[in-house]
C-alpha cells in the first residue's frame, strides 16, 4: 500500500524532546512525498477530528523547545470501545494511511488498542520516567536528569553552609531510574526507588550516620515519587536521629526546558526511523533503542516486557554510599 498522509500526535506527560520528534517525523514524510497531519491534544484530538496540516514552516525552530506545539491530555473517553472507533472514524475520514504516537506506556496502549482495528501505528517513547521496558532510552530522560541534577548542585550549596539534610523527590511515577541515575550523579548520602525493597534502618539512617563518621554534616537524601513522601521520609529522619531536614520537591519543573543534544539527537532518529517503517508498510510497531543501535519491536511484545533497575547501578550505588 502506497503510503501518502500520516497523522502525528504527543499523549500522556510531555517529555522534552516531543517537538523535535514532531520535527523529524513532518520533514521525514515531507522528504518521502508524504503528507503529515499533526493530530492536537493526543488521542482526544483524534476522536474529535483536531488537526492541522504541517509543513517545513510549521516545525520551524521547534528543535530546541521543550513541551510540545501539538499539546498533549490523557483521554479516558479513548480508553473505551466507543471511543476507539470514533478514532478509527476519523482516521478514515481524513484518510490517514498512518499513525506516529508520541508518548509512554498509556499512549502505547492507545495504539496497540486501534491497531486492532486495522489502523497502522508506530509509537516512539517519550517520557521522562524511562520506564518503557522495550527501549533502553526514552526521549526526555537526558534532559530531566540534568535538570534534577542542576537544582540539586544547588540545593547543596546552600544546604552545606547551613550543615543541613536534604530531602529531594524526583518525578518517575512508579519507577525509578531518574531517581537512581540523579543520585548517582550529584553523590546521594541515599537514594531510594520503588524496584528495591526499603529499610528505612539500613537504607537512610546507617548511611546518615556514615556520612556523619567520615566527617560530612550534609546529607542528601533522593527519592523517587514511587517510593513515598519525601516530607513522609523527612518526618522519620526528625523522629529517629533528631535531624531537621529541609524537603524540596522538583515536580515539573523536571518536565520543562530546552531538550538536551541527546534528546534532540535521539528524537529526531526516532522520528526519522518510524515515518520509514510505515512507508514501508511496517505497522504496530514500536521504536527503541538497543546497546545503542535504533530498531523496533512489536507492539505487543514491547508491552509484555518487564523492565527492572541494572543491578550494575544497585551495586555502585552501594559502594559509593558506603554500605
Amino acid at each position: 500500500m502506497s503510503v501518502k498522509r500520516i497523522g502525528v500526535l504527543t499523549s500522556g506527560g510531555d517529555a522534552p524532546g516531543m517537538n523535535a520528534c514532531v520535527r523529524s517525523v513532518v520533514r521525514t514524510a515531507l522528504y518521502r512525498g508524504i503528507e503529515c497531519y499533526g493530530i492536537r491534544r493526543g488521542w482526544n484530538g483524534l476522536i474529535s477530528g483536531d488537526v492541522v496540516k504541517l509543513d517545513e514552516k510549521n516545525v520551524g525552530h521547534i528543535i530546541n523547545r521543550g513541551g510540545t506545539i501539538l499539546y498533549t491530555a490523557r483521554s479516558e473517553e479513548f480508553m473505551t470501545e466507543k471511543g476507539q472507533k470514533k478514532a478509527v472514524s476519523t482516521c478514515r475520514f481524513l484518510g490517514l494511511d498512518g499513525i506516529v504516537a508520541i508518548g509512554g506506556d498509556g499512549t502505547f496502549r492507545g495504539a496497540q488498542a486501534l491497531s486492532r482495528y486495522g489502523v497502522s501505528v508506530v509509537g516512539i517513547p517519550g517520557t521522562i520516567d524511562n520506564d518503557i521496558s522495550c527501549t533502553n532510552y526514552c526521549i526526555g530522560f537526558d534532559t530531566a536528569a540534568n535538570t534534577a541534577i542542576e537544582c540539586i548542585d544547588k540545593l547543596r550549596d546552600t544546604m552545606q553552609s547551613h550543615e543541613r539534610c536534604s530531602v529531594v523527590e524526583v518525578m518517575g511515577r512508579n519507577a525509578g531510574y531518574l531517581a537512581m541515575y540523579v543520585g548517582l550523579a550529584t553523590g546521594a548520602t541515599a537514594v531510594l526507588v520503588p524496584e528495591e525493597e526499603i529499610d528505612f534502618d539500613r537504607d537512610v539512617i546507617e548511611k546518615i550516620r556514615q556520612a556523619r563518621f567520615n566527617g560530612f554534616t550534609h546529607y542528601m537524601i533522593v527519592v523517587a515519587e514511587g517510593a513515598g513522601s519525601a516530607a513522609e521520609i523527612a518526618r522519620r529522619i526528625k523522629e529517629e536521629i533528631d535531624l531537621d531536614p529541609r524537603v524540596t520537591v522538583l515536580g515539573h519543573i523536571q518536565r520543562g526546558g530546552a531538550p538536551t543534544a541527546r534528546d534532540r539527537v535521539n528524537a529526531t532518529k526516532m522520528g526519522y526511523f518510524a515515518v520509514e517503517l510505515l512507508n514501508a508498510g511496517k505497522s504496530n510497531r514500536i521504536v527503541c533503542t538497543r546497546e545503542g543501535t535504533i530498531t523496533d519491536v512489536d507492539i505487543e511484545e514491547g508491552l509484555a516486557m518487564k523492565k527492572s533497575i541494572q543491578q550494575t547501578e544497585v551495586d555502585v550505588l552501594a559502594a559509593m554510599t558506603g554500605i
